[in-house]
């Protein structure tokens, strides 16, 4: 029978490893961020030092977990860089793309938590890290030289010392600010040779007054070897605050311990039950004695380092208490947010059905509850959704090395524009929308922007402009991709499109239409294939996951200026505000979103029962009757009403029977039997108890031109084209 303590105590290491990955991937995202900016400023000396923070906050905490090839490797960048911090060498085009090249291994190494490396990833690491220590010996050395060829660093010391005593002790709040005394000796033995380690537990209450989350040990220890005292002194760097820390040099006078007790440098088993020798795990034992599981290493600050102190060793204990400031940010599982919303959601229909109760009951006082529960649900609901919300920023930012190494690869010179990167969405969508943005992206790149020598030859700037941005419009989230490349070729589109049966050759389609083929299956005007673009995959997909996230893409573009490829999608996908309507007996919910008016049916209506056309105040618009096109069984005459709805730039009339107001909406999708349905894009509960069907508006918009062009010819097309303006917001033609 297994141990459950074991089995908790894999759990907690394994939920800790989880947390650790999870910070790592951030860590490289700000290395990554701080490398491309010192490549178009490499005096920025703070771009430096975030750059060395996040590796040295990498570098340690694998060291916790004992992932020895993590550590070895990021030890030689943290070299590189603390090299540039020195003065020792500059940082340069060639030597930033190598410590780029290093944080994508970094990233290899991490999905490798057990060591179990693949030859090639081994191979390309020692590579790698004989590049960094070329570089950081000299930048004119050879680039042939193996590994055993380049010749170790010099050593540095300080004031000739072999060596230094070192001595921790952690303060009260030091495990609720992130530390773990254990991270700190595993670390060390990167730096030097560690001896004589020694746990100081004197501060440890009995068992009755000790608390969990408090911290009440320290260490002393010899770090052998020719090590500065400033590297000694980093590596307590972020502990400086909540740690009362002595450095002293080996060949020095030992310093009297605060308890009374001489830390000897060579004391034996007899010493002081204070001092007594340990071994590392012993520190690792009392660390998780003295508190749980924490966050193994503390995120780099912007307290400046310390300033260099004389090798007789001198303490620094921290002060203040930065618990309030640990305490902004709490990780919440996914799936316990995603229950919480479940929860609300069923809240909505419960208040809705308890406001027709009061309905039916005629009681004022009822009906004012009533209305309370549903204001009090309105704002339990926009909290809930809020905690769900991510600035969009995070998925921008990935692609500012996208379009270097990209750009690089061709031969272009593309400047990468970002606005709007604080516009939040919902998390569940940013997971899905970074592969299509990243189709996106890649395209223009690749067919959009022309090379430096051909956009020169037509009197623009050798670099290119590619911009992303974001923002709020009406209740929905608009994205955007645009360059200043050459734009869609309209005729070539055609052509194509002619030659694949996919558009008849006497037919007339708007320059909207022709531009939404390439989103047909397999559909690619490339000339050749290429590893970035061009094998006719992708602009579906992109286009498929779009529509899965409910929302439209809209595609504008000018010959010789450019393209946008515009992204609309809904707030969120769990709870939405809807239009509540009826056909004949059936509940039907409209996006509110999508709504622009409600009129009464126009006598002028043109068509052929399921599709028409009509005059709105001199505009002419389609309609699709939802009662014929859904094949109702009429049951109710009574007069009709037409909603005017919005989608892919177009409006269009739906003629319904009765208009019965806004309406909160809980999505429920629908069932794998109902999934093919067109027009339909889920269900929802009504207070009543009904089944109401949520209308696919963008879907319902392309049925009724497709109808109407079917009904008219072609002459419907121009009122349904979009264009996109310079400022990226969508105006009708």
């Amino acid at each position: 029978m297994s141990d459950p303590n074991f089995d908790d105590d894999e759990a907690v290491l394994a939920a800790a490893r989880a947390g650790f990955v999870e910070e790592a991937a951030q860590l490289l995202s700000q290395f990554e961020s701080a490398l491309l900016g010192m490549e178009s400023d490499p005096g920025d000396a703070e771009l430096l030092n975030a750059a060395f923070r996040a590796a040295h906050t990498i570098k340690g905490t694998a060291g916790l977990f004992g992932l020895e090839h993590v550590v070895g490797f990021t030890h030689e960048v943290e070299t590189l860089l603390e090299s540039m911090r020195a003065g020792e060498c500059s940082p340069t085009e060639a030597s930033v793309a190598l410590l780029l090249r290093s944080r994508d291994q970094i990233e290899r190494l991490l999905e490798n938590p057990n060591g179990d490396l693949d030859p090639q990833l081994a191979s390309d690491g020692e590579l790698l890290a004989t590049e960094l220590r070329q570089v950081h010996l000299g930048e004119g050395v050879a680039a042939n030289l193996s590994a055993s060829d380049v010749p170790a660093a010099e050593p540095r010391s300080f004031g000739g010392a072999q060596g230094w005593r070192i001595t921790a002790r952690f303060g009260r709040d030091a495990l609720r600010c992130g530390l773990d005394p254990q991270s700190f000796l595993r670390y060390l033995t990167t730096v030097g040779e560690v001896r004589q380690t020694r746990l100081i537990d004197e501060a440890v209450p009995d068992f009755e007054s000790l608390e969990p989350e408090s911290c009440y040990i320290g260490f002393s220890t010899e770090l052998i070897g020719e090590v500065d005292y400033e590297t000694v002194e980093r590596v307590f760097e972020f502990a400086i605050e909540d740690c009362e820390l002595n450095i002293e040099a080996l060949d020095s006078d030992p310093v009297a311990d605060p308890s009374g007790v001489a830390i000897e440098a060579k004391a034996d088993a007899s010493s002081s039950p204070a001092t007594a020798p340990v071994e590392a795990g012993a520190v690792e034992a009392a660390s998780s004695m003295a508190g749980p599981e924490q966050p193994l290493e503390p995120a780099p600050g912007d307290a400046p380092p310390p300033e260099r102190r004389a090798a007789g060793g001198e303490r620094r204990s921290g002060g203040g208490d930065r618990r309030a400031e640990g305490s902004r940010f709490v990780r919440v599982q996914a799936d316990k947010l995603d229950a919480l919303i479940d929860l609300i959601g069923e809240l909505v229909i419960a208040s809705s059905g308890a406001q027709i109760a009061a309905q039916q009951e005629g009681s004022a006082v009822f009906g004012e509850a009533a209305m309370r529960i549903r204001n009090l649900v309105e704002a339990a609901r926009d909290g809930a959704l809020s905690l769900r919300m991510v600035p969009i920023g995070e998925t921008f930012a990935r692609f500012h090395r996208v379009v270097r190494d990209v750009s690089k690869s061709l031969g272009k010179e593309i400047e990468l524009q970002v606005t709007g990167g604080d516009t939040e969405l919902d998390k569940s969508m940013v997971e899905v929308i970074a592969d299509p943005l990243m189709h996106l992206v890649r395209n223009s790149l690749d067919h959009g922007i022309e090379s430096p020598d051909d956009r020169q030859a037509t009197g623009k700037a050798r670099k290119g402009r590619l911009a992303l941005n974001a923002y709020h419009e009406s209740g929905v989230i608009v994205i955007e991709v645009s360059d200043d490349g050459r734009g869609l070729n309209r005729d070539k589109i055609l052509a194509k499109a002619t030659e694949r049966g996919i558009v008849r050759p006497d037919q007339t389609l708007s320059d909207h239409e022709i531009y939404q083929l390439i989103c047909q299956p397999g559909f690619s005007t490339a000339d050749k294939v290429s590893d970035i673009s061009g094998r006719g995959v992708g602009m579906d997909v992109v286009k498929r996951s779009i529509e899965s996230l409910r929302g439209q893409m809209l595609l504008a573009s000018t010959a010789g200026k450019g393209s946008t490829t515009q992204i609309r999608l809904p707030l969120t996908l769990a709870i939405i505000d809807g239009f509540l309507c009826t056909v004949d007996d059936v509940h039907y919910v409209v996006p509110l979103e999508t709504v622009s008016e409600c009129i009464e049916t126009p006598k002028d209506c043109h068509g052929n029962g399921v599709a028409g056309y009509f005059d709105l105040r001199g505009e002419v618009l389609p309609y699709l009757n939802v009662r014929a096109f859904l094949g109702h069984e009429v049951t109710d005459r009574s007069r009709q009403s037409m909603i005017v709805v919005k989608a892919h730039g177009a409006r269009i009339g739906l003629l319904v029977n009765r208009l019965l107001g806004e309406y909160q909406t809980v999505i429920k999708p629908l069932g794998p039997l109902f999934q093919d349905l067109k027009g339909i894009a889920g269900s929802t509960i009504l207070g009543s108890g009904d089944v109401a069907l949520i209308l696919d508006v963008a879907n319902l918009v392309g049925r009724a031109e497709e109808t109407v062009r079917k009904c008219r010819g072609s002459a419907m097309s121009t009122p349904l084209g979009v264009s996109v303006t310079e400022h990226g917001k969508e105006s009708e033609k």
